[in-house]
């Protein structure tokens, strides 16, 4: 027993130590993937801003933490894969069947691991992924309004750099040279008062990129010469300067070209920057606020509605004594006692289109106030609805990583290849089925026709009947997904189907 008890240990280890490296190998390389396809959304933001290497660098951090929840799953479903595909297809699997283990004993270690990377990766996903989700779309807000990098089109006055008006001929594509430049210099701000010339030039960044270095060759410098007088009133202008050079060095300070930094504080309430208990706060608030906001309309088109037509017949009306108009406003059951058609057809011609324009503007100004309360309560239910799923799907994604060792790992001993070629192919056919079940879940919550409950879980409800059925056919050596089955089949059957043809 001892003995027995030792080969187990060591086939856990075993096990355990074909499990990890695959799962750090495979979760890298989908957190790359996932990087590059969010950069490919975002690359037209990113460009030509002349961000600096350290705001890139954080940029990417943010993002790679951002994309960790996601990243779980699919690297638990891709290592298992090949993990038991690698020892199915070495015999290994066999081996130990055949010593009296069964698959489920061989999957536990890793089963104790997957366990441990869900719950990891729930508290990842609920503790540190709102922080850096808020970090990463702060950063990345900044950016998309960052000023792109000065780029000056020929034959066209450019006025990014502030105080300064840049034209020029032409631009040699190969050198860079610059041909025909003209600039005007209203940093003063007394007009084009100077103004510089020149044949050619480059233009380039300094180091820091904080300012614009322009190398100008063979131009002149014109400027106006202008004295006030010391009773300030008028301003006598002299001939302008003019100076001419070889080459001449101008540094332009890049004002407005830094990238700057939101207050974070503005982003904090959105709901992928919350953890599960901000997510309730937020959704019982929003729940109250649309009780209140109901109440309030029910109130407002009960008294605009009723209320104020019904007691502008009554004062009208001729049939009452004074005594009985004046307790109206003490007394509401003398209005509800009293029936409108009976006053209204008391008024005069007169009172009477008076009251039905009345009427017609009480009924205007509520189609307008419930217009307003409609949009405002759909506005609340969306925001709603994405906390909600927000709420579920930090518990889905986590569940998800046992759900996918359950479906990787049978699979991996039914299919008995290993490697990086069909484990893969498997792999990402079955996550579009998870992603394209969950989004069209998350769809439907969104339109309000499923509940979040029902929409953020449809996937796993799906899922987990196959894992089960996986699991079963595995641990009973099925060879359902076996192509040399199906391979068999096709040649027994053909034999028959001609058979049938020659009769």
């Amino acid at each position: 027993m001892a003995t027995k008890g030792r080969g187990v240990k060591k086939l856990h280890l075993l096990v355990i130590k074909s499990f990890v490296g695959p799962f750090i190998l495979t979760f890298f390389f989908v957190i790359f993937i996932l990087l590059m396809q969010f950069l490919w959304r975002y690359i037209d933001d990113l460009i030509g801003k002349g961000l600096e290497m350290s705001v890139i660098s954080e940029f990417l951090l943010y993002t790679s933490a951002s994309l960790v929840p996601m990243a779980l799953p699919l690297a638990v479903l891709l290592a298992s894969l090949m993990t038991f595909g690698n020892l199915a297809e070495n015999l290994e699997l066999l081996a130990f069947k055949s010593s009296g283990i069964s698959l489920i004993r061989i999957m536990a270690p890793v089963m104790v691991i997957t366990a441990t990377i869900a719950i990891g990766g729930f508290m990842f996903a609920n503790y540190v992924m709102p922080v850096t989700n808020l970090k990463m779309r702060s950063l990345l807000y900044d950016i998309q309004q960052q000023r792109p990098e000065l780029t000056i089109k020929p034959g066209v006055f450019d006025n990014t750099l502030e105080g300064y008006s840049i034209r020029i001929g032409s631009r040699d594509s190969k050198t860079s040279l610059l041909q025909d430049i003209l600039i005007f210099d209203h940093t003063k701000k007394q007009g084009n008062v100077r103004v510089t010339v020149a044949d050619s030039g480059y233009m380039k960044m300094s180091t820091d990129e904080k300012h614009l270095l322009l190398t100008l060759y063979n131009g002149h410098t014109y400027e106006e010469m202008q004295k006030q007088k010391k009773d300030k009133k008028h301003i006598k202008s002299y001939p302008h300067q003019r100076e001419h050079f070889e080459q001449q060095d101008l540094i332009i300070e890049m004002t407005g070209f830094g990238l700057n930094r939101s207050d974070e504080n503005l982003f904090r309430n959105a709901f992928s920057m919350l953890n599960i208990d901000q997510l309730h706060h937020f959704e019982d608030s929003l729940i109250s606020d649309m009780d209140t906001i109901l109440n309030d309309f029910h109130r407002t088109i009960e008294t605009t509605l009723v209320d104020k037509p019904k007691t502008m017949l009554i004062k009208r009306s001729r049939i009452l004594p004074d005594s009985v108009k004046a307790a109206m406003d003490r007394d509401t059951m003398i209005v509800e006692g009293l029936h409108v058609d009976t006053l209204f057809g008391q008024l005069s011609k007169l009172e009477q289109r008076r009251a039905i324009t009345q009427a017609i503007t009480y009924a205007r100004s509520n189609k307008s106030i419930t217009k307003s309360n409609v949009g405002t309560n759909e506005w609340k239910v969306s925001k709603l609805r994405r906390y909600q799923i927000e709420i579920q799907r930090k518990y889905t994604l986590s569940l998800l990583c046992l759900i996918f060792f359950f479906i990787g790992a049978p699979l991996g001993a039914i299919i008995r290849k290993g490697g990086l070629g069909i484990p893969v192919i498997a792999s990402v056919l079955m996550f579009l089925v998870y992603y394209v079940i969950s989004m069209t879940g998350e769809k439907f919550v969104r339109e309000d026709l499923l509940s979040p409950f029902a929409g953020m879980w449809i996937s796993t409800f799906i899922l987990v009947p196959i894992s089960i059925l996986l699991t079963y056919k595995a641990a009973n050596d099925s060879v359902i997904l076996n192509l040399e089955t199906y391979f068999l089949w096709a040649k027994k059957l053909l034999p028959r189907a001609k058979k049938r043809q020659q009769r």
